[in-house]
């Protein structure tokens, strides 16, 4: 169970980091026209986007969370900051034994 958390969060992180730079990439496409940092930055978000998912429904199964929390912790790595919100939850549950 260690090791999974400790995937998840940095996935977490990371997924959290990209997102960010994402919605920076939008913003210069749409405001200065400049479009290639979205071709770099969207597919490689969309990826590791896949990976956050595996890895937190594999840790909600080992930590027999709810459909409602594995859900929302699924959700929260596509809305910016989200994510590290999400990943001290998690961590704060998990620390205190309760289920999401």
């Amino acid at each position: 169970m260690k090791g999974a958390l400790t995937r998840f969060r940095v996935m977490a992180y990371v997924v959290g980091v990209f997102l960010l730079l994402l919605v920076v990439a939008m913003v210069l496409k749409y405001a200065a026209g400049m479009d290639q940092a979205m071709k770099v930055v969207g597919p490689v978000h969309g990826f590791l986007y896949a990976i956050y998912l595996v890895l937190s429904v594999d840790l909600a199964l080992k930590l027999r969370w709810s459909i409602k929390g594995t859900a929302l912790v699924l959700i929260a790595g596509t809305i910016p900051f989200l994510s590290f919100w999400a990943e001290r939850k998690v961590v704060e549950k998990t620390a205190q034994g309760v289920p999401l």
